[in-house]
């Protein structure tokens, strides 16, 4: 398969009948990537089963895991969607557009090759203009993971996606890198009190705001391979590089010290350490690779091209700093320690 490449941008948009030709692909039932606030989607109509599982096999992705519905206005959720609370409403009023995904009951067109076996619905709807202008030109619901191979760091820019899926789908749009970097948050409204499956930009301080109380799934973390995942991230690997990750937590200036006597019991260009910008300069030693600033709070939007980064480098092993502590440190850390298989080091009693 060929893949097309078409551009967006905020300042011009999409050329028409390249718009067009991408939402005809989506209507009957080929897929596209494209990119939103977030980070890059695989998209396909969300209402074809054979395009659910046309997303499974070009990622790689095990057919449990749940897809993430797009839409572009509010009126598309109840086609998808039943028993839509007040709190739904509230919390749709507050951040939609935006990085959030809820998940209701589904409705019957919704197929379950969509929900990953599952009579709920993850639905989402993003704030980037270009996506949801491309979901109202295919005029079905999106199915969208990230747009990567499974368990691959996930695409902040056209060129992480072509990495993975030149070849594998029919199109990729490149609007340039995207604004966040990380994956919505995912908020369970099919229970009494909201419980958040996947921290994302939106926090839970930020959704009591609105609704009270909300809940934290205690099994966030977990890779138990019992039970269904209700939501995209909560039982595979996920965001990882190639090489064996370990994280560690704790003061700062202590994980300095120990990263660096451990890099230099490998081969130069075999470790990798991640950093900040204002630590890369403390290691003489290794690959380094910054995620971005901890002062600017630029972290988050540089994570997943910085694991990327070691992919490239050929890397056996990476070190990294823990970026606890930071803006949307939960959303940052939940992808961190997944990455690394929770491979973790705590320095606080060194």
């Amino acid at each position: 398969m060929k893949t097309e490449y078409i551009s967006w941008s905020r300042e011009t948009g999409y050329r028409e009948k390249e718009l067009s030709r991408a939402a005809d692909i989506l209507r009957s039932g080929g897929l596209v990537a494209f990119p939103t606030e977030t980070v890059y989607g695989l998209g396909g109509n969300g209402l074809l089963p054979e395009a659910s599982l046309k997303i499974y096999e070009a990622k790689g992705r095990p057919s449990d895991n749940p897809l993430i519905l797009h839409i572009s206005r509010e009126e598309e959720l109840y086609r998808i969607a039943k028993c839509v609370s007040e709190k739904a409403k509230m919390l749709m009023r507050a951040f939609w557009p935006g990085p959030m995904t809820l998940i209701f009951e589904k409705e019957e067109a919704v197929p379950y090759e969509t929900t990953g076996g599952l009579d709920t619905v993850a639905v989402r709807m993003p704030a980037h203009e270009g996506a949801r202008q491309l979901i109202f030109s295919a005029g079905v619901p999106i199915a969208a993971p990230s747009a990567n191979t499974s368990g691959r760091p996930s695409p902040t820019t056209a060129e992480h996606v072509r990495e993975d899926l030149d070849g594998r789908i029919d199109m990729v749009i490149d609007g340039g890198a995207v604004g966040i970097g990380l994956e919505s948050t995912i908020i369970d409204l099919t229970a009494e009190v909201p419980v958040i499956l996947r921290p994302g930009y939106i926090t839970r301080d930020m959704a009591e705001q609105v609704v009270g109380e909300v809940m934290t799934d205690p099994g966030l973390a977990g890779s138990d391979s019992a039970f269904p995942p209700k939501a995209p991230g909560m039982k595979y690997r996920h965001y990882a590089p190639k090489a064996q990750m370990t994280v560690f937590e704790g003061n700062l200036e202590k994980a300095v010290r120990e990263i660096k006597k451990r890099a230099f019991q490998y081969p130069q260009a075999q470790v990798g350490i991640l950093a900040s910008e204002e630590t890369k300069s403390y290691y003489p030693y290794g690959q380094v690779v910054s995620a971005g600033s901890r002062k600017d709070h630029t972290i988050g939007r540089g994570l997943y091209d910085a694991l990327r980064k070691f992919d490239r480098l050929g890397v056996t092993v990476i070190f990294s700093e823990s970026f606890s502590g930071e803006e949307k440190s939960e959303a940052i850390m939940n992808r961190l320690l997944k990455a690394a298989g929770q491979r973790v080091v705590s320095l606080e009693e060194k």
